[in-house]
């Protein structure tokens, strides 16, 4: 695989040229941002930036989403300019969330592992009113509330091959879950992947996954990408994904924030 022809790609579809159907796309002078109302994140996803004019940059964007009552969150890319963007976020009050690897598969060369069927219970959930399911194992993996699952996710599902949500059962539980979103262009990203304490070492993880890329493949998505945490970017590798970039979160928590 190109790595950087792949991250062209990626950079101009999932940053500067990707939608979101709850979230209004502003684009600025070497910044794209997204935004919605609270309770609700609103982000810089994409920016243009040098030493010259990062500062200003970073000031005027805190000034408008404290002056519209806005939660604020910038994602910054590892190969983002200037090199030290982070470090000037936080500096202004950004507090930085665990750095992520954002790897990407070829879809078209996926091992053969992940084209077969899922050796789980694997199941496509069909109706929002599943989503019980999904959030019964988030809540208990990450011991936080996602009852924001029900209507951002349940809204998702209601659009048209948007997004697909999967949950692996044991004996009838709900065990893991994961989903997938399909925006527009060469790409699908996968999301969650959280399996319950209990369930762990089954294979579970992977069922999940290969459910997600052969559903990708058999619609004709190019590449799949993951924002892969410590422990699940060595599972992906091993089955083909590879390192585009990295990524860190940094949200806003400075004065009016």
């Amino acid at each position: 695989m190109d790595i950087a022809a792949v991250l062209t790609l990626y950079d101009r579809e999932q940053r500067r040229e990707i939608t979101f159907p709850d979230m209004e796309r502003q684009v600025l002078p070497g910044i794209v941002r997204f935004v919605r109302p609270r309770p609700a994140m609103s982000f810089v996803l994409y920016s243009d930036l040098d030493e010259a004019t990062a500062d200003a940059a970073i000031d005027a964007q805190i000034a408008y989403f404290r002056d519209h009552n806005l939660k604020m969150e910038w994602k910054v890319y590892g190969h983002d300019r200037p090199a030290d963007l982070a470090q000037r976020l936080i500096a202004r009050g950004f507090e930085p969330e665990d750095e992520d690897a954002i790897m990407v598969l070829d879809v078209a060369r996926a091992p053969a592992a992940l084209l077969a069927e899922p050796a789980a219970d694997v199941r496509r959930l069909t109706d929002p009113g599943q989503l019980a399911d999904v959030v019964g194992v988030l809540n208990a993996v990450w011991n936080e509330k996602f009852d924001w699952v029900y209507e951002r996710l349940g809204g998702h599902m209601a659009i048209p091959g948007y997004l697909s949500v999967y949950v692996a059962y044991v004996e009838g539980q709900p065990a893991a879950a994961g989903w997938t979103y399909f925006s527009e262009g060469s790409f699908a990203s996968l999301w969650a992947g959280s399996t319950l304490p209990a369930y762990r070492r089954r294979g579970l993880y992977t069922a999940l996954l290969a459910a997600r890329v052969r559903e990708a493949r058999a619609r004709g998505v190019p590449y799949l990408t993951i924002d892969s945490g410590s422990m699940s970017r060595p599972i992906v590798a091993r089955h083909g994904f590879e390192l585009l970039t990295t990524a860190i979160s940094c949200e806003w928590k400075g004065e009016g924030g």
